[in-house]
């Protein structure tokens, strides 16, 4: 089987799910520029010579192509729509949250938005407004299906998925875990490439996965996260403590079912996400967590999470800014510790 970046992966989706089905189309900033990057972290390299007449570049007007996504999505056709950097999201809230989200409830089931959303976001030495994690933001918005990819086998079935789906889905991918090449070669990059099965493949939009078995703690977290609790499960395997890593995957909905089970063998959580503490989709996962499952809580839920500031440019503060494996393991050593392990 060939291994490909989540890059690779990605185009290879797309390029199926268009040859697929002639009503699936992409369009965003700078995704077909002739001899281009193939938007900004290459994903749709090369695709404008396979699909020339739907491969769209626009204009830097997000709210006016998520507005033309949603109507063509109205209309039928499934929109994959490339948004250069998950922060400019903020510039189309109104299509995304009023119109998108909503059409099918005010329709009472009449009409659907089958439309699919992509994001890059996470901190990258770009600066603040570059760099936000938008999770926090559209996991509360009825309507949107919410998933965070952190490998390139995941990010093929659910882009396929998504773009199969009835329901607008919203896509957040990381910029260190593209594996992009040449120009756009990111410093500290983290592979998260994967061997990928020949033929076609899904995967569900309302599942997390296990990363790692274990039983005395569990750490959820999503894209780079993912990364870095394995990181720290390895050096906490070598203290002795068997941490369970679940990769949350799907924010919206969230699945509870998995999430529990793994609480109730170790009794002990730890919740990673790059975007800050307060408001973050940790406390949701966090209140959820001792709502359903609280009585088999042996020490309160901790959460690890970048400080209340907005993303440092500096590389050095972007570092300690952000969440890294010694945290998540003092977090999870914490937990153990109040036990008087």
């Amino acid at each position: 089987m060939p291994r490909l970046s989540i890059a690779e992966s990605l185009r290879d989706a797309i390029a199926e799910e268009m040859r697929r089905d002639p009503d699936v189309f992409c369009l965003g900033e700078d995704i077909a520029v002739q001899g281009g990057w193939g938007g900004a972290f290459t994903v749709t390299l090369g695709l404008e010579r396979e699909f020339p007449d739907r491969m769209l570049n626009t204009p830097i007007a997000e709210l006016g192509f998520f507005g033309a996504a949603t109507g063509a999505a109205l209309m039928g056709m499934r929109p994959i729509v490339d948004v250069q950097y998950g922060d400019f999201l903020f510039l189309a809230m109104d299509q995304i949250v009023n119109n998108a989200a909503k059409l099918r409830y005010m329709s009472g089931g009449k009409i659907s938005v089958p439309m699919v959303m992509r994001a890059p976001v996470g901190a990258t030495g770009r600066g603040s407004q570059h760099a936000q994690s938008m999770e926090r933001y559209f996991v509360g918005v009825p309507g949107i299906k919410v998933v965070a990819v952190s490998n390139a086998y995941d990010a093929k079935g659910i882009l396929k998925a998504a773009v199969r789906d009835d329901n607008p889905v919203l896509i957040f991918e990381h910029k260190l875990l593209y594996g992009s090449k040449g120009a756009r070669t990111e410093p500290g990059a983290v592979d998260a490439s994967s061997e990928i099965p020949p033929g076609d493949y899904t995967l569900p939009l309302d599942r997390a996965a296990i990363r790692r078995p274990g039983r005395d703690v569990t750490i959820l977290g999503w894209l780079l996260m993912v990364h870095f609790a394995l990181q720290a499960a390895q050096g906490l395997e070598a203290e002795g403590i068997d941490a369970e890593v679940i990769d949350v995957r799907s924010l919206a909905p969230l699945d509870l079912e998995t999430i529990g089970a793994s609480v109730q063998k170790t009794g002990r959580v730890v919740i990673v996400e790059e975007g800050p503490l307060t408001g973050g989709v940790s406390a949701e996962i966090a209140a959820s967590i001792m709502e359903r499952f609280g009585q088999h809580l042996l020490e309160p839920v901790a959460r690890v999470a970048s400080a209340d500031v907005p993303v440092p440019f500096s590389p050095p503060l972007e570092n300690l800014y952000r969440p890294d494996a010694p945290r998540i393991a003092a977090a999870a050593k914490k937990l153990l510790g109040a036990r008087g392990s």
